[in-house]
């Protein structure tokens, strides 16, 4: 059973607790293939979206997971609320919270909201992204996706390319998969990389090919635009020719390695078409998994899975 109240991250989880979350996705998968997908576990129950940052997979995937199971939900945008009035953060919580909701799912802009809010309410709370802390539903939703082609984690080794500095699916990812005993090795310009990454439980490979080479699992990470105009590398050309991933260079992985990206893609920045529309490409199963991930946490969180 799971015994943590939030899920803040998967830093403090262990591999009982992920493995845990992974068994029960499975089961709640089989529900999305169903013609009709409502489960009354969740009904009667009210789960409150509040996001402070633009989304579409992971809020829309909330919501669906939700809904599914048959809870009542609410979908918070900073805009246009008290926020823009001045509320605070932990007011705005605690309002949602007297109005009766049973879980609060959060997205933010700062590392360590989740965890802050989740000193000031009663109810679960769900990190949906904050700053550049965590993801953990993402990193579980690919740990999902891996283990459903692989059949374990075990023994894999995974690359993760890009902006791991700013990277909070990096993050959750290195130590999910770090944690279910894979090797993660990490690439990336220098400027974008952090300079204690390797404390993290990841390998810091020299080049972009030498994390590929021979990878069961090649993650490219979303370069966020607005880091070109920082100086935090020369070019986009120059990006791709260097850690984009191309037909050439997925080819120095394991002929049945897996590629994986969480969204949305910059087409010929990080990952050429060729490879977004390849056989290779589990970018779109990422998205349909993402749902059942995220209806086994709110199941476990809100409807009797946690001890």
């Amino acid at each position: 059973m799971f015994k943590h109240r939030h899920l803040l991250g998967l830093g403090k989880l262990t591999a009982e607790d992920i493995a845990y979350i992974l068994r029960l996705t499975a089961s709640f998968k089989e529900i999305i293939d169903r013609d009709v997908k409502k489960f009354p576990t969740l009904k009667g129950k009210a789960v409150v979206n509040l996001f402070y940052e633009a989304s579409t997979r992971t809020r829309n995937s909330f919501e669906l997971a939700a809904k599914y199971l048959s809870a009542d939900t609410i979908s918070f945008a900073s805009s246009g609320s008290s926020v823009e009035k001045g509320e605070t953060l932990k007011d705005t919580a605690k309002t949602l919270e007297m109005m009766g909701v049973d879980a609060i799912v959060i997205r933010h802009g700062s590392s360590g909201a989740a965890e802050f809010l989740s000193r000031h309410v009663r109810v679960p709370v769900i990190n949906a992204g904050d700053g550049t802390h965590e993801h953990p539903t993402q990193a579980l939703l690919d740990m999902f996706t891996v283990m459903e082609k692989k059949g374990t984690l075990s023994g894999l080794k995974v690359a993760i390319v890009g902006d791991i500095l700013h990277s909070r699916v990096a993050r959750s990812n290195i130590f999910g998969f770090t944690k279910m005993g894979a090797e993660v090795y990490v690439a990336g310009p220098a400027t974008l990389m952090p300079p204690d990454v390797e404390k993290t439980g990841a390998r810091l490979a020299g080049t972009v090919d030498e994390a590929v080479k021979d990878a069961d699992v090649v993650m490219a990470l979303r370069i966020q635009l607005e880091r070109q105009k920082k100086g935090m590398f020369p070019t986009a050309k120059e990006y791709s020719g260097f850690f984009g991933i191309n037909g050439e260079r997925l080819k120095l992985a394991k002929p049945d390695a897996l590629l994986l990206h969480p969204g949305p893609v910059n087409r010929g920045l990080e990952l050429c078409s060729e490879v977004v529309d390849g056989l290779q490409s589990l970018i779109n199963e990422q998205v349909r998994n993402g749902v059942a991930v995220r209806m086994a946490v709110l199941y476990i969180l809100i409807g009797g899975g946690r001890k």
